[in-house]
């Protein structure tokens, strides 16, 4: 459980890094990535990113201002709002989620072919059984998302 622990460590300061290497927070990047699929209402990112209301709109409204995201009424109820990606949040979170990919990648390079689906399929059952949200997509999940 340690080496669990310790990789949880790993990828977080590679996530960290950069993140700061494109100017937004650990957590703004985190809100990035939930919309990159579609824009979602305040109750589903809190869920999604374990957040409670107050830093959920603190965090939000630090993105807002940055120009990264927006809010807009929610078509299916008019008294909430929901939370989407803007052009210039777009073009940075597929910039920024392109080179995280690729740094998480690359920490597992010493390992073989079989070795790396062996831990991707032993992570993916850990996190399914888990309950974990989707706050950073699988390679390809991105391309399929809504604009």
């Amino acid at each position: 459980m340690g080496a669990l622990v310790r990789g949880a460590f790993l990828v977080n300061a590679v996530y960290a890094e950069s993140a700061r290497e494109y100017g937004i927070t650990s957590q703004q990047g985190q809100l990035l990535c939930v919309l990159m699929a579609q824009p979602r209402g305040m109750s589903e990112l809190g869920a999604m990113l374990g957040l409670a209301k107050s830093s959920l709109t603190g965090l939000v409204d630090r993105t807002e201002r940055n120009g990264l995201v927006q809010r807009e009424p929610d078509p299916q109820d008019m008294r909430a709002v929901r939370v989407a990606l803007t052009a210039e949040g777009r073009g940075l979170v597929d910039e920024f989620y392109a080179e995280t990919c690729r740094r998480v990648e690359r920490l597992s390079s010493g390992l073989s072919p079989a070795e790396r689906d062996a831990l991707g399929g032993l992570l993916g059952r850990v996190v399914l059984d888990n309950e974990v949200p989707a706050v950073f997509l699988e390679p390809g999940e991105g391309a399929a998302r809504e604009h």
